[in-house]
Order: C-alpha cells, then structure tokens, then sequence
C-alpha cells in the first residue's frame, strides 16, 4: 500500500530545554533519524515536514530534503501543524489516500512497527495508531497542603484510588487515517476551539474508533536529555542484531 507523511516539528521543546528534534542522536539528529525511515521506504509517496516559522534550520532542510517531500509552516499547536500539513498535501494526496503522522521526537520506530500498523490500519474503515498497553499499576493522585515549619507545601500528591489498567493504552505515533476525515476532524475541532492531543482523538469526537495497534519494538518518545540515552541504546542494540 501506498500513504503519506504528516511530521510534526514545530515545537519549541520546553520541557527539552531546547529544539529537541535537532538534539544529537548517534552520528545524526533526533529529526534526520525520525525521517530517514520514511524517505527509505518506497512505500511513502511524500509528505510534508511542519517546521516552525523561525525555525533556523528550515531553509537547509528544505534543500536537502527528497524532493517528494515539502517544508510547512505550523502554528501554535499541534492540531494546528497537522492540520497545515494535510491542507499543503491536499494537491496531491487524495481524501480517501492514507496519511501517517509522526512526532519528529520518536526517532526509534522500527520498520516492522511501521510496516504492522500499515497492514492492520489499511483494514480499517477509520484508521489506526501504534499503542502500547499499560503494564505498571495506575494510581490516581489528589494533592493535599501539608505543613511544612512555619510554611506548608501546596502540592503534596497522596494516593486517591488505584485504577485498572486492562483497558488503558499508551498512544505512540505514528497514526494512519484517510486524509480527507482527518483533515476535516481538525478543521473541525479548531472551529471549535477544541486541541486534540493526538489525531486519534480528533477523529473520536467525529464518532469514529481507531484500532490500537501494539508496538513491539522500542518507540520512546524523547522529552528530556535522558531519553537520548536511551534511545541511542535502541537503536543501536537494533542495528547489531540486524548486522
């Protein structure tokens, strides 16, 4: 089957620190590794790289990149990047033609993950996104105000209840849908003002069910600098059996 590339990258990386998707990663960047799967895979048609306005990079990147994919300018949050990488794809991605997001910040996926989540999604009517179930115990914390000497502590956490988990997954990317619903399930949750936190969700308020596709090889996504770490171990504990 054949899809495109939605990858967001416009972010500031506040909790990074930095622009995370430039951090170093190996011999590349988080952002090139991410790519690099997608440009190899012939399967990918093209797709559209959402960068910030200012975003120091975008005039290298646009140059170097394969020419099947583009450079897009995002906006102030994530539904606003997609969404502006859908409406640039619209020329040449047709409604009912599968689209793939991906967080630039999941450089880890493996071509198996991205090849299962092809097979399972195409099957769907509504689409489908790679997900991990929960294996560690689920607390649901209250915070209390806790004295503290002369001053008291605001933000204590306590224990509230434990939760079952046998139906909680963890959302990865990437996520395939048709890019005619997507786009309009966007288009749609903006008018309203509403921010999905990922495109799965958008495309739940339009009264659809993605199928939950597990991962099975690492797919982390990175929010701090231990997460290089981590990710650079995959990788390369993923090339040595590949070797």
């Amino acid at each position: 089957m054949r899809y495109w590339l939605v990858m967001p990258a416009a972010g500031a990386g506040r909790r990074f620190g930095s622009a995370k998707q430039y951090a170093r990663l190996g011999a590349s960047t988080v952002l090139d590794t991410a790519l690099r799967l997608f440009i190899d895979d012939v399967r990918c048609e093209g797709g559209a790289l959402v960068l910030a306005h200012d975003d120091p990079y975008r005039e290298e990147l646009a140059r170097r990149l394969a020419p099947r994919f583009i450079v897009v300018t995002g906006g102030d949050a994530r539904a606003h990047s997609v969404r502006n990488g859908l409406a640039a794809l619209c020329e040449r991605a047709g409604p009912e033609e599968w689209v793939l997001v991906h967080d630039a910040a999941r450089p880890c996926l493996s071509a198996a993950d991205l090849t299962r989540l092809l097979e399972h999604g195409c099957a769907e009517p509504a689409g489908a996104l790679l997900a991990v179930p929960i294996a560690d115990t689920i607390k649901r914390a209250d915070t209390i105000q806790r004295a503290a000497g002369a001053e008291v502590d605001q933000g204590v956490p306590q224990v509230a209840a434990t939760l079952s988990r046998e139906a909680l997954w963890l959302a990865q990317t990437p996520q395939m849908f048709r890019r005619g619903l997507l786009q309009a399930a966007l288009e749609r949750a903006v008018a309203a003002q509403r921010m999905p936190t990922d495109e799965a969700q958008a495309i739940e308020w339009e009264g659809f069910a993605a199928r939950l596709v597990q991962t099975r090889d690492g797919n982390p996504k990175i929010t701090s600098v231990a997460d290089l770490a981590i990710a650079e171990a995959i990788l390369a504990a993923r090339s040595r059996s590949c070797a």
